[in-house]
């Protein structure tokens, strides 16, 4: 009787030829998706936030009545927030420059409201002490008239003159003395043209007082 044909085992010593299944976590795809939208806010938020805008503060220390131009200027990276449009941006500097009617500290962002005409080229600050307290409303940024009173010869003060007109307060500066004086003393911005003629009251010891220019406005 003729024998059935023996069925041929598979090759265990060859490779294994069956296709590998690819296996997909979907909670592998939602924790990428997750990172990336975490990123993507992340970014949205820096953009949202980033506010700055340039501001140009002072190379060095700037005195009123000083020219500056832009090679005296630092443009700074800032956030101001609401005070934006309170400070010069590169664009609000004259190819000209311009001067300044209050001290600027170096570093400090450039108030607009520190800028002036070039007018201010002929005014210069002196600092006077005053035979007189100043008024309680006089303060920095202040008009005061600038009166002198000179001493005759028998010891008397002669009737007061104004001097100067509408001179700028730039700061009042404390007493510092131990002895307390009656007077006061101001910084103020006069004309160059009149700079003689204070001069030389101080010199000759007047009587020198400052009155408001404006009276204030009531509250």
């Amino acid at each position: 009787m003729p024998k059935a044909p023996q069925q041929r085992s598979p090759d265990t010593g060859g490779p294994d030829r069956r296709h590998r299944r690819f296996w997909f976590d979907p909670r592998f795809a939602i924790g990428l998706a997750l990172v990336v939208a975490s990123v993507a806010g992340v970014v949205a938020l820096v953009d949202a936030n980033d506010s700055s805008v340039s501001i140009v503060s002072a190379r060095e220390q700037i005195a009123p009545g000083d020219h500056v131009t832009s090679d005296d200027l630092v443009v700074t990276a800032a956030r101001v927030g609401v005070a934006e449009g309170k400070y010069l941006t590169p664009d609000d500097v004259p190819d000209d420059g311009f001067v300044v009617t209050r001290p600027i500290e170096a570093g400090e962002f450039v108030p607009a409201s520190a800028v002036g005409s070039a007018e201010g080229i002929d005014l210069t600050s002196i600092v006077l002490e005053l035979a007189s307290p100043l008024a309680e409303s006089v303060e920095r940024g202040s008009r005061v008239d600038i009166w002198s009173s000179r001493e005759n010869d028998d010891g008397v003060f002669e009737a007061p003159t104004v001097m100067v007109s509408s001179a700028l307060v730039v700061r009042v500066l404390e007493d510092e003395g131990l002895m307390a004086r009656s007077g006061s003393t101001v910084e103020v911005l006069i004309p160059r043209d009149d700079a003689a003629r204070v001069l030389e009251a101080v010199v000759n010891g007047a009587a020198l007082s400052a009155l408001p220019s404006d009276l204030p406005l009531e509250d």
